[in-house]
This record gives C-alpha cells, sequence and structure tokens, in this order.
C-alpha cells in the first residue's frame, strides 16, 4: 500500500464526501486535506490544491493555508462519485501510472461546523492537520549614526487546534524554522526580510514546506 492509500483510505474511514446539487462544485479545502495527508501526490486534483494552500500565505490577507471548515462530510450512496471522491481512488505505482482503489461510504451525515472539523480529528491520526505551521515575518536591523543596533521584530504563529481550529500567536525569531530562507545572524549588518512560510508533515511524517517571500 502507497502512502497516498494509507493516508486516503484513513480519510476515508473517517468521511466520504457529497455536495448539496449535482452541479456543485467540490469544495479545495477537502482536495487540500487529502492531497496534503499523501504528500501531495502528482494529480490534478493535487496541483490545484497546492496551488490554492499556497495563494492563501501570498499577502495581502495572510489565511490559513487550510480551511478544514469548508470542507462538508456526508455520505454518498447511489450515485456517481464527485470529483473528491475520486481522489480516494487516486494511487501511483512506482512508474506514476494511477490506480483505482476502494471508495467506502459511511451512512452518516455530518454537518459543517464553523471554524473547525465537522468530525472529530483528536485521533493522532491526523496529526498531519495540526503539524501546520504558519509564520508571518516582518524583520528589520540596521545600524543607526550613533552605533546602535535597532531591530524591529514583527513574527506571529498561526498553528492548528485539535479539531482543525486555526489561531495566530506572537512568535520570535528562534521559532522559525530552519528550513526557511530567513537568516539575520548574530552580526549587526543591515538586514531585512518580510515572508511567509509554511511547513507540516503528511500522513506518512514526511516533511515538507513553502516560503513566499514579499
Amino acid at each position: 500500500m502507497t502512502p497516498f492509500r494509507s493516508a486516503t483510505a484513513l480519510a476515508a474511514a473517517a468521511v466520504s464526501l457529497s455536495f448539496a446539487t449535482p452541479a456543485a462544485a467540490y469544495p479545495v479545502d477537502c482536495a487540500i486535506l487529502l492531497c496534503l495527508a499523501g504528500g501531495w501526490p502528482a494529480s490534478a486534483e493535487c496541483a490545484q490544491a497546492r496551488a490554492v494552500f499556497v495563494a492563501r500565505i501570498t499577502p495581502w490577507p495572510v489565511e490559513p493555508p487550510l480551511q478544514i471548515w469548508n470542507c462538508p462530510m456526508r455520505a454518498s450512496t447511489g450515485r456517481e462519485p464527485t470529483p473528491m471522491e475520486r481522489l480516494f481512488e487516486i494511487d501511483f505505482r512506482e512508474d506514476g501510472a494511477r490506480e483505482p482503489g476502494p471508495s467506502p461510504a459511511l451512512p452518516l451525515e455530518l454537518h459543517l461546523i464553523q471554524d473547525r472539523a465537522d468530525v472529530d480529528i483528536s485521533d493522532p491520526a491526523y496529526d498531519f492537520v495540526r503539524s501546520i505551521h504558519v509564520f508571518q515575518i516582518e524583520y528589520w536591523r540596521r545600524r543607526n549614526r550613533d552605533g546602535d543596533c535597532n531591530t524591529t521584530s514583527n513574527i506571529r504563529e498561526g498553528t492548528y487546534g485539535e479539531q482543525g481550529e486555526f489561531s495566530w500567536a506572537r512568535s520570535t525569531p528562534a521559532r522559525i524554522p530552519s528550513a526557511s530562507a530567513f537568516r539575520p545572524g548574530t552580526s549587526c549588518s543591515d538586514y531585512w526580510f518580510r515572508g511567509v512560510f509554511v511547513d507540516w508533515t503528511d500522513y506518512e511524517g514526511t516533511y515538507g514546506f513553502e516560503e513566499v517571500r514579499y
């Protein structure tokens, strides 16, 4: 079983997606959830999902990259699968070909809850959601005419709670992951950095990140 098959099997065991009308487009946050879990496999759905994920951290404003509360989850029975349900079937052999897999459904209807997942995601299997960290970084440093080193640091860190709720808090340069291009050093040389950094680990624990400078 490939990493994405195991990740989507996990998601499918919890939810099977359907939408109010056949004409409704699938919520991109459902795609982000599944593609992130599977390590962003090479598919059109996941390419679009990742583009939205990154666009959301591109100022302005900076938004939560995964908005799990915008992914409605309900049972599907007796109809053609939606585009999102097909994501449950995406799998990749080593040569990159796609293999279909099962798309389970639950006989249970779940309802959207504001600003959090509408199912219980407290299980450690969903730690890939809580692994997402967003850093909005504004940092300036220069030495003035009197020789004093002046530093202005405005950093906030966004994290996901137990049920996928997102919140911002003030942070520090020391909290910024080393994968970021942020490198202020220890001297008082002129330095300027503005950007948004997001990192995560997928369902299998593989690390990933994106950074947008502005």
